[in-house]
């Protein structure tokens, strides 16, 4: 797995999806949220792209903190502390294997855990890359290659979205629907999903 790959195929495709998500977002939130993510990870990837970097815990710190700078709103907060918890946890790393693909998504996801104070169940983003997470480690204990183990994810992550529809939101304006927020997909994991998607790419 490459940084930089994996960040363009990011950035790429939260530029492609952002007026769907804006739209998702419109429904749940204030809307802003495709135009947060395309920015915030294009800033992660253009802070990298050149680097001469080989130490793969630093580019991803490197790459959260430009995104902390660029979108500081809630959601350009915690996805950048994701980033940020992977660099700390990898730090000193010059590669990254297929069996550690889980491990350098679970500290994605502890730093978002940590700083939004989420759980999984509560329609956020964690519902989205939490199954992924799952799906990973199952890919990796079978021996799948690095493209079926990525695979994996992003087709747990993206059923992990749709069932996002069902649960009742306990973060952000979307709460304040209570009982109604119960037939909206989160927007958040949508993101998760476009993460993982984009892992996939990047691996393939």
């Amino acid at each position: 797995m490459i940084v930089q790959d994996f960040l363009a195929s990011a950035s790429a495709l939260m530029t492609e999806n952002r007026d769907r998500l804006i739209d998702l977002d419109s429904v749940v939130g204030d809307g802003d949220l495709g135009l947060t993510m395309s920015d915030g990870f294009k800033a992660a990837y253009e802070s990298v792209r050149e680097s001469g970097e080989a130490d793969v815990g630093k580019l991803f710190y490197a790459a959260g903190k430009a995104m902390s700078i660029a979108v500081p709103s809630t959601m350009g907060t915690l996805m950048a502390s994701g980033l940020m918890q992977v660099g700390k946890t990898f730090r000193g790393k010059t590669e990254v294997q297929t069996k550690e693909y889980a491990a350098l998504f679970q500290a994605y996801f502890d730093g978002v855990s940590a700083r939004g104070k989420a759980k999984v169940g509560e329609k956020t983003f964690l519902d989205g890359l939490f199954p992924a997470i799952g799906a990973m480690q199952e890919a990796i204990e079978a021996g799948k290659t690095a493209a079926q183990v990525a695979q994996a994810a992003a087709e747990a992550a993206q059923k992990g979205y749709e069932s996002t529809q069902g649960m009742i939101a306990v973060h952000g304006r979307a709460a304040t629907r209570g009982e109604a927020s119960r037939q909206l997909l989160d927007p958040g994991a949508a993101v998760a999903a476009l993460l993982m998607e984009a892992f996939a790419q990047s691996v393939s």
